[in-house]
């Protein structure tokens, strides 16, 4: 007869993708994650294998719970170029929040292992590219309402809006002051309405 689980499976991973978050893969031992998670070292390899899937289901985890509140903020049916200051208030809030980890997963994930990695490269690729395509509905729908030139070419811009997301994402790492990230924002804002 099994053993019923003695814990809360999203619960523990929330705290497993909160430490790899804070603190890195390279930096994280499976003492660590036992410690934080608060399960038995067995518990953890039987139910999410070894430290390599844990993070992956870290990363996953990641995407389903703070990437899709990002992708909800720019599919609003709202004007385009709203829908894009909305995602980047997101990151801000997040920023300034004392309770999180600072930056993002994805990209310290992208930062620490995706150059040696195929599959970090590849898990954090596919997040950037839903976050990619998102931004590119929502420019749509900015060009669309005149907000932004409908010449400009609504990929390159997507993609511009992307890697500014993950540059705002290392620059909170180190300052979190709101007047500071909130510059950085207006300037992408601003970058978006020039021909």
């Amino acid at each position: 007869m099994a053993r019923p689980r003695e814990f809360e499976h999203d619960a523990v991973l929330d705290r497993a993708m909160r430490i790899f978050w804070s603190r890195g893969y390279e930096a994280t031992s499976v003492q660590n994650l036992v410690d934080h998670m608060g399960i038995q070292r067995g518990s953890l390899y039987a139910t999410f294998g070894d430290k390599r899937a844990l993070f992956f289901a870290a990363i996953d985890r990641y995407d389903r719970m703070v990437t899709a509140k990002l992708l909800a903020a720019l599919n609003e049916p709202a004007s385009g170029t709203e829908a894009i200051r909305q995602f980047f208030r997101l990151k801000i809030e997040w920023a300034v929040a004392a309770n999180r980890p600072r930056g993002c997963l994805v990209t310290n994930s992208a930062t620490e292992l995706a150059s040696r990695d195929r599959r970090t490269a590849g898990r954090v690729g596919a997040v950037l590219t839903k976050i990619e395509a998102a931004f590119q509905r929502a420019v749509v729908r900015a060009q669309q309402a005149g907000e932004i030139d409908p010449a400009r070419d609504p990929r390159a811009l997507a993609r511009f809006l992307t890697s500014s997301a993950q540059g705002l994402s290392v620059m909170t790492k180190t300052f979190s002051e709101r007047a500071m990230l909130e510059d950085i924002v207006e300037v992408i804002l601003t970058a978006l309405k020039q021909p």
